[in-house]
């Protein structure tokens, strides 16, 4: 399938506006000792779990929204081990399990401006494009588009060629891409991690792309 692609916009951000709710807020507040969340102001309520963190070491608190967010995913020592991990590294590029990178970035942003900077600070694209023919948009059609776009050093070209080449089956696809909807007529807005994808590494900003789609072997 052939697509015309136009990228209007691509963006750095530290933070998604909607990673976290009020109902988050009051459940982390709860267990980080205050139980009064519930009846606070909504606009105080991250004021208020930051000065409830506030009272815990980094890594303990790290413990408690690792658990919140992440415990059908993880087991206790995981968590634990992933607490004092995460003040060192950027674990939501690095955790060897994609698919949790995109919980462990809200996570690891969240501590990181409750404690002013003691944790690693990550950061993630948002990318506004415009695909047409609009049809058959998946995570992976898109992968396999920006592709044509992507500085020949990025990340995902290096460890996934033979996927964006359809020579592979390419589930990686949908821990890759963090978010996908459509933002218009023929419009997505995309987000993704920094590391997966920089702003500096698009080429083109209006450009053509022949995709080939993974086609399994029958068997008899």
């Amino acid at each position: 399938m052939k697509y015309h692609i136009i990228i209007n916009k691509v963006k750095t951000v530290e933070a998604f506006d909607d990673a976290w709710t009020n109902e988050d807020y009051i459940e982390l507040l709860s267990r980080f000792g205050f139980q009064e969340g519930s009846t606070a102001n909504p606009n105080e309520l991250k004021d208020l779990l930051f000065m409830a963190i506030s009272d815990f070491e980094p890594n303990e608190a790290a413990v408690i929204v690792l658990d919140y967010k992440l415990d059908n995913a993880l087991n206790e020592n995981q968590i634990e081990q992933l607490s004092h991990e995460m003040l060192l590294d950027k674990i939501s590029e690095e955790y060897p399990d994609i698919s949790l990178h995109h919980e462990l970035f809200n996570i690891n942003q969240l501590l990181h401006n409750a404690y002013n900077g003691t944790f690693p600070n990550a950061k993630a694209t948002v990318i506004e494009l415009e695909i047409s023919p609009n049809k058959e948009i998946s995570k992976e059609i898109i992968l396999k588009i920006l592709d044509k776009t992507l500085a020949p050093s990025n990340v995902i070209k290096r460890l996934f060629s033979d996927q964006l080449a359809g020579k592979e089956a390419f589930e990686e696809a949908e821990a890759i891409i963090w978010d996908l909807k459509p933002n218009g007529e023929n419009s997505y807005l995309l987000k993704t991690s920094e590391y997966w994808m920089s702003r500096d590494e698009f080429k083109d900003a209006e450009f053509d792309a022949t995709v080939t789609e993974f086609e399994e072997d029958d068997e008899d």
